[in-house]
């Protein structure tokens, strides 16, 4: 059995430790799951009765053409229907777009850290991965720019970033776009765009028309509350959209995930009382630090990483043992931070009264800021 060479070695996604495997391993009663950022409030009301009327019947294949979502997105984003291609997550777009622009002869840019199912998709293809160290934790587009040659077939901008949380603005992603050759495709991958509250984050799907090489991802998982469900979609020009569409595996989305994903979207006012506590609670972190004396890069997400001065793995175990599930940084490229997702008011408690007796009950050895 000879499967491709890159294959050799790599590892899956690792997701976060599930709240019942803790609770197992550590004879505790509850847990606090800090670490996928998900939305803490779920998804709009409306979505339990969409999955409860599509339950009926699931013996009938889904509508492989995700008509009727595809119909509610395009006219939320005023785009037309056929500028859209739905997955299982924005992450398979990110799969179909790999396999449909690398090869072993051609190359990719990104930032890193970021999202790391850019690099891990184009390793499958063979490709040459062209990462960029971010700039103050944000995108280097300067230095990105260098990167591209005539192999070049994709550049990713994860914007706002993860696992930093920053953001490029909208001058700095013209100034950027603008000077990437025609030839090549710029991702803007905005998956915590609903959660950005940032006056001149880019309003991309302007950009679509003057720039045919430009698809902005979006997803349900986040904001939405539907993670559980897996989807998401790309937008782009018609003709671009055209050539991905034959990469996509035949009723990709199931009806389920068609029909929550609609409700959900038809609900803006949750979204935007969700944006509105996320923000909160995002503060509120960012208060603690300043407090705390630690470091943390300002977020547009619904999560902050903060720099503790201690290992993030250390840190990590300290916070699972009282029952809080957070990231630690050492494995997203920030060897002493942690990423954490803000969850409702009393679990973001929690979270920061389980930081501070982890602090004064371990003897970290903690590095100075």
């Amino acid at each position: 059995m000879k499967v491709k060479q890159q294959l050799l070695g790599m590892k899956p996604y690792k997701p976060g430790k599930p709240m019942e495997e803790v609770k197992r391993e550590l004879g505790l009663t509850e847990v606090y799951k800090m670490a996928s950022n998900e939305n803490p409030y779920g998804a709009s009301p409306s979505v339990q009765v969409a999955i409860k009327e599509m339950a009926e019947q699931p013996q009938i294949y889904p509508d492989g053409y995700a008509s009727d979502i595809r119909a509610a997105v395009a006219r939320h984003l005023n785009v037309l229907p056929s500028q859209l291609i739905f997955g299982a997550g924005s992450d398979e777009v990110i799969l179909m777009l790999c396999r449909a622009f690398l090869t072993p002869d051609t190359n990719t840019v990104m930032a890193s850290p970021t999202f790391s199912q850019y690099k891990h998709n184009a390793v499958i293809e063979g490709a040459e991965i062209r990462e960029v160290p971010l700039k103050n934790g944000e995108h280097d587009l300067s230095a990105m720019l260098d990167q591209i040659d005539e192999n070049t077939r994709i550049v990713w901008v994860c914007n706002p970033n993860n696992p930093s949380g920053t953001y490029t603005t909208q001058e700095e992603f013209e100034a950027f776009i603008k000077q990437v050759p025609e030839d090549v495709l710029v991702v803007s991958d905005e998956a915590y765009i609903e959660y950005v509250t940032a006056e001149d984050f880019p309003n991309t799907l302007s950009q679509l028309e003057k720039y045919p090489n430009l698809m902005v991802l979006r997803t349900f998982s986040k904001a939405y509350g539907l993670a559980s469900l897996r989807i998401g979609y790309g937008v782009a020009s018609e003709d671009l959209i055209s050539m991905l569409d034959p990469v996509r595996p035949p009723f990709n989305t199931t009806t389920m995930a068609q029909y929550a994903a609609k409700a959900a979207l038809d609900d803006q006012e949750y979204i935007e009382d969700c944006r509105q506590r996320n923000r909160k609670g995002l503060d509120e972190f960012e208060r603690f630090c300043e407090e705390r004396g630690f470091t943390y890069l300002p977020s547009q997400t619904n999560f902050l990483l903060m720099d503790t001065g201690v290992p993030g793995d250390e840190m990590f175990d300290a916070l699972l043992r009282k029952g809080v599930i957070v990231r630690s940084g050492e494995a997203l490229g920030f060897p002493h931070s942690i990423r954490v997702t803000v969850g409702t008011e009393d679990e973001n408690q929690n979270f920061l009264k389980a930081i501070d007796e982890c602090l004064s009950e371990n003897s970290f050895v903690v590095e100075k800021q």
